[in-house]
């Protein structure tokens, strides 16, 4: 069993580590007083031109998308080093497109929504956004209300989407509806593409959340489709949901281990020089504990999340997988953030320090794409045969 990527795959990691490095970490001071003036994290218009510039100049767009649409089709091994490296910064930006919808998208396209959607998202000339919770709905995708109901050659959709990332921004937007409510998730759930601007599709507020992000509410009345933005089969949406869910949950945990391992950094940096009574942090047995088992945790979620990938790419079905690497390097990483803003005292909770944004963007990832005690359901009923 061999441990080590591809020399081809770790100069790709080597390479987004210098971009984070050079690009996206000195737009963090911006970034904190944004947070600070309590205006949200965002990049201004000029920054993100220069961003975008530099990273499709280094050839880091369009990873893991397929060839013919002028991706690099890398497999998901070589993204875990991608994500860790996008990971340990706060600066919020993503190396255009987004995985999780790309791969849903990837799995379900007829070839004019190819042409249409897949193409020029690929290119990253568009934003997508996708409309799975709801107000009753969030972990449990079977309580979904909202409807699409054929007319004609058209589907009318109504309902309320909420936690919508993007929603406002978005070109399009993919919208899992009920279209069959005796089946529902098993055969009755479908996915539509619905273009920004269409009527019916309501943005209704901006939802702000912890760590300076921000998520939607969408109202869907009478929201007209044509027939063929169906995505995929009709009532077969949510094995290409939960592929769109695997993905972000496995980059979610390359994120964590990227967020764990620069505070785990700052720590082995400030511990050695912060004197208190006469000696060093470092020769503190508690801090050298809380670095040593940081340590340990994050090769264990970095071999977690590897491996994980590695059986993804060989075509395995690794659902139990993602659910333990999605609890346990996001729990990982914020005991490993809560011991570094511990360690740096009072400065620790000042928004000076990428800490706090860092520490929040973990707590949001706790709840996103399935809590934890969720995950834990999942595997525990898998070990125990209890799925019903």
């Amino acid at each position: 069993m061999n441990f080590e990527l591809s020399e081809e795959h770790r100069m790709l990691k080597d390479l987004v580590e210098r971009f984070v490095r050079d690009e996206l970490i000195p737009l963090e001071p911006a970034v904190l007083a944004r947070d600070a003036d309590g205006k949200g994290i965002w990049l201004s218009p000029e920054e993100r031109a220069r961003v975008d510039k530099v990273s499709r100049e280094l050839g880091l767009w369009g990873l893991d998308a397929p060839e013919d649409v002028g991706g690099s089709d890398l497999p998901m091994v070589a993204l875990v080093g991608v994500n860790e490296a996008m990971g340990s910064t706060v600066t919020p930006y993503t190396l255009p497109p987004d995985s999780p919808n790309l791969r849903m998208l990837m799995a379900t396209v007829n070839e004019q929504q190819r042409e249409a959607y897949l193409a020029p998202y690929a290119r990253g000339e568009t934003v997508s956004a996708i409309g799975i919770s709801e107000p009753g709905a969030g972990a449990d995708p079977a309580g979904m209300i909202t409807r699409a109901v054929r007319d004609g050659d058209d589907w009318v959709i109504n309902g309320r989407k909420i936690w919508t990332s993007r929603a406002a921004e978005a070109d399009f937007t993919i919208v899992m509806a009920v279209t069959d409510p005796e089946k529902r998730a098993r055969g009755g759930m479908s996915a539509f593409l619905v273009d920004k601007g269409t009527p019916g599709f309501n943005v209704l507020r901006r939802i702000p959340m912890i760590g300076g992000a921000f998520t939607y509410e969408v109202a869907l009345e009478d929201c007209r489709v044509p027939g063929w933005k169906l995505l995929g089969t009709e009532g077969q949406g949510f094995a290409p949901m939960q592929t769109r869910l695997g993905t972000r949950r496995i980059q979610m945990a390359a994120w964590s281990i990227g967020l764990a391992q620069r505070a785990l950094d700052m720590m082995c940096e400030y511990a050695p020089q912060r004197v208190t009574f006469g000696q060093p942090l470092s020769n503190r047995q508690a801090v050298q504990w809380w670095a040593a088992d940081a340590a340990m945790k994050i090769h264990a979620a970095r071999l977690m999340t590897y491996d994980c990938a590695w059986k993804l790419d060989e075509g395995r079905d690794v659902r139990n997988e993602i659910s333990m690497i999605k609890v346990f390097a996001t729990e990982m990483a914020w005991e490993v953030i809560d011991h570094a803003m511990q360690c740096f005292g009072a400065m620790g909770m000042t928004k000076d320090l990428p800490l706090q944004l860092m520490a929040a963007s973990v707590r949001n990832m706790r709840i996103y794409d399935g809590p934890s005690e969720v995950h834990r359901m999942v595997v525990a009923r898998n070990l125990m045969g209890t799925r019903r």
